[in-house]
């Protein structure tokens, strides 16, 4: 069955220190465009990740974020004494040149306001101890990214078969009309040659005929349609990863109707083409999501 590109996934990982979240956004894209936010991230890991989810992800626009909530006892802020005690000699100094008198407990009181004496609890990068634990976090998120992406994928699947189905019974209604269409340039031909007076050689006539209706013929459009239809089927039904392929067929099928639409010279059959084409249009668009 085939999958979306557009997908989400989270893992956790518990450390010493604190919880690491991490979080795998993806959209479509023509490769596999990776882009980590985050300083948590060792730099000696970032490739073997970064290798990781392009093996698993294959193809799309994929956004990393890594967030980190320490714990209760890790987040508690530390005071910088030896900045207090500076601050503080600065601060009585200043008081006593400008003849402010003040107890010592204000001057102290106003100092600890100051917001660089706390020392905050900071992850900066997760230590190569704690290493294993990411790496669970980052297969859960893939997992639940891949099972995002088969939801999706089903969906996709659905839509886009059935579409190819309604060209195919549209290009029968087509058909319907040939005898009509024939039958239709054949008159046409005949009144504008009698609304001209012109006398026609019916032997000459005939041939001359046959020449013009086998330019507006359209079973080799026929024939080829149906064979992309087929193809667009067995592709999507038997490659893991049709994506880019399918779009190649797609054109194809536009090709072919497109030509259909040019030999019509009939008003039901042009209408069908629009239908054909606005069918063709959807399945284009969503096709651009699957992987």
């Amino acid at each position: 069955m085939i999958k979306s590109m557009t997908g989400y996934g989270k893992g956790v990982a518990e450390l010493s220190t604190g919880r690491l979240t991490l979080e795998i956004r993806t959209l479509n894209g023509k490769s596999c465009d990776i882009n980590i936010k985050s300083s948590l991230l060792p730099k000696d890991k970032e490739l073997e990740v970064r290798k990781t989810l392009a093996d698993a992800l294959q193809r799309g626009t994929v956004e990393v974020l890594l967030t980190f909530e320490p714990k209760a006892g890790a987040q508690a802020r530390q005071i910088d004494a030896a900045l207090v005690e500076n601050y503080f000699r600065q601060v009585h100094a200043i008081g006593c040149k400008v003849g402010i008198a003040m107890p010592k407990e204000e001057y102290l009181e106003a100092i600890l306001r100051f917001p660089d004496i706390f020392e905050g609890a900071k992850q900066e990068t997760v230590p190569e101890g704690e290493w294993p634990a990411v790496e669970a976090a980052l297969s859960e998120a893939l997992s639940q990214l891949d099972a995002f992406r088969s939801r999706e994928g089903a969906a996709l699947y659905a839509d886009v078969t059935s579409r190819v189905a309604t060209i195919l019974s549209l290009y029968d209604e087509v058909e319907a009309f040939e005898p009509e269409r024939l039958r239709s340039v054949r008159e046409r031909i005949l009144k504008a040659a009698e609304d001209l007076r012109v006398k026609l050689d019916p032997e000459r006539f005939e041939q001359e005929m046959i020449f013009y209706l086998e330019k507006l013929d359209i079973n080799e459009e026929k024939v080829r349609l149906r064979q992309h239809c087929k193809y667009f089927l067995d592709t999507i039904d038997g490659e893991p990863c049709p994506g880019k392929k399918l779009g190649f067929i797609i054109q194809e099928m536009g090709r072919e109707i497109n030509t259909t639409g040019s030999k019509a010279n009939h008003a039901g059959i042009q209408k069908l083409v629009v239908r054909m084409k606005d069918e063709l249009e959807k399945i284009r668009e969503q096709s651009m999501n699957i992987l």
